[in-house]
């Protein structure tokens, strides 16, 4: 069970601080706002909009109830090498200024291991299915740390709630015009229903992650078992991924991945009073993904997983993003100019590449359907001579059982869950505009 100086049980109420610069300014900046629109209100009511938009901003940076500590844990369990290693891989570099171009590597990934992980010179690729070392679950294991609870309650449900009751107030006030009658309830119904709808669905996958325990690969069984472990290379081993294909846009030992390739589309548009101004907005132009079977790790053995069959995958944040001033070749800019061209008053200002994915040495949570593999792909695979279990099964994500959906995602169960907000605190901000919402249209 959990041997670390950190609470993964979050009880009922927490308060929840920024952990960072950048949080800490953001968060300020909030309140700021927020004071600012409160003493605004006195002489003019509606400068309670104001107030909302800090409160939102308070609700946003506000961290989940273990991210602080699970910050805390990684920065003490890996080695301070390997700290500075992915420290100068990170960050933001200008690669052309007279083109603008740049590359930024998030320098904090809440998908990446907490606790150290076996590096691949330990790895045994003559047994890719038996266990690793001496068998024991690896240390970022359910088994070994349990399974973490967020706190019902943190700041980030203070903030989002006082920011939906004021909301409320300002559409209130809105609604006293009679050229704008019911326009302001409608809206803020139809967001609370928008987000009730998607909060339900993540507080039933966090659910679903927190109740379904988890299967050691060593004694998993035909079935819908949930697996955590380590990502290592299948027979069909890594990829090199060129984004957008091109060269100069590569990643290496990559098993999943997703890109997009945006542009910075603005047109000029005419306000209610005449006066000319300009909206900007990214739009995707295209994206791709693709991916390799891989094996599944987790200190007890090994499983072959198809992550191509999975209808629901998350890579979590991103691992880089290329951005320019101008497209990557001058063929590709003045396509984009053309394109551009068609759909009335648009200029390309910008264009960006992201790419999402699972690479080898990643940690993975999984929920699958484990059948038997097929009888000539094990016939021949020479590693997979029936002598374990878990060599002659497969994990695929392409068939729901009753109660369970299928999931993939990039990360452990810890930092999955780590990063997550009460299933409470979803609901609650969003069930509050909702039917706020609708009561207003009731008084209308």
């Amino acid at each position: 069970m959990n041997q670390h100086n950190i609470d993964f049980i979050g009880g009922g109420f927490k308060l929840t601080f920024p952990y960072t610069f950048v949080g800490w300014v953001v968060w300020v900046l909030g309140l700021i706002i927020t004071g600012y629109g409160v003493v605004a209100a006195m002489t003019d009511p509606f400068s309670l909009g104001l107030s909302v938009i800090g409160l939102t901003m308070m609700a946003f940076i506000s961290p989940g109830s273990m991210s602080a500590g699970l910050h805390r844990l990684r920065k003490e369990s890996i080695s301070p090498a390997d700290l500075q290693a992915k420290a100068d891989e990170s960050g933001y570099t200008m690669e052309n200024w007279f083109l603008q171009q740049s590359t930024l590597v998030p320098t904090n990934d809440p998908n990446d291991w907490i606790l150290p992980a076996p590096g691949p010179q330990t790895w045994n690729h003559d047994n890719m299915y038996g266990p690793h070392g001496d068998g024991s679950p690896l240390p970022e294991h359910p088994a070994k740390i349990g399974t973490p609870q967020p706190a019902t309650m943190t700041l980030h449900l203070v903030f989002a709630g006082a920011a939906a009751i004021l909301l409320l107030v300002v559409g209130g006030l809105g609604m006293q015009d009679e050229e704008i009658g019911a326009l302001p309830a409608l809206i803020i119904a139809g967001m609370g229903l928008v987000l009730t709808l998607v909060n339900f669905y993540r507080a039933k996958a966090l659910r679903q992650m927190i109740d379904t325990p988890t299967s050691l690969v060593r004694s998993a069984a035909v079935g819908y078992p949930e697996l955590v472990g380590q990502v290592r290379p299948w027979a069909a081993g890594t990829m090199v991924v060129h984004v957008d294909s091109n060269q100069s846009m590569s990643m290496p030992n990559m098993i999943g991945y997703h890109w997009t390739y945006e542009q910075k589309q603005c047109r000029k548009v005419e306000d209610s009073e005449g006066n000319t101004k300009e909206e900007c907005s990214w739009v995707t132009v295209r994206s791709d993904s693709g991916g390799v079977p891989f094996i599944l790790q987790d200190g007890t053995g090994g499983i072959k997983v198809n992550l191509e069959s999975f209808k629901r995958t998350d890579y979590g944040q991103f691992l880089k993003r290329w951005e320019g001033a101008f497209a990557q070749s001058l063929g590709k800019q003045l396509m984009s100019s053309a394109v551009a061209g068609l759909l009335r008053g648009v200029t390309v200002k910008g264009h960006r590449w992201t790419l999402y994915g699972l690479r080898s040495g990643d940690p993975v949570y999984i929920l699958g359907a484990t059948k038997p593999r097929d009888a000539s792909e094990l016939q021949a695979d020479p590693q997979a001579d029936g002598t374990l279990g878990n060599s002659t099964i497969e994990v695929w994500g392409n068939e729901d059982a009753p109660g369970t959906k299928c999931t993939l995602l990039r990360g452990s169960e810890l930092s999955n869950i780590g990063k997550s907000r009460s299933g409470f605190e979803m609901m609650v901000p969003p069930i509050l505009l909702l039917l706020g919402g609708l009561s207003l249209l009731g008084l209308a």
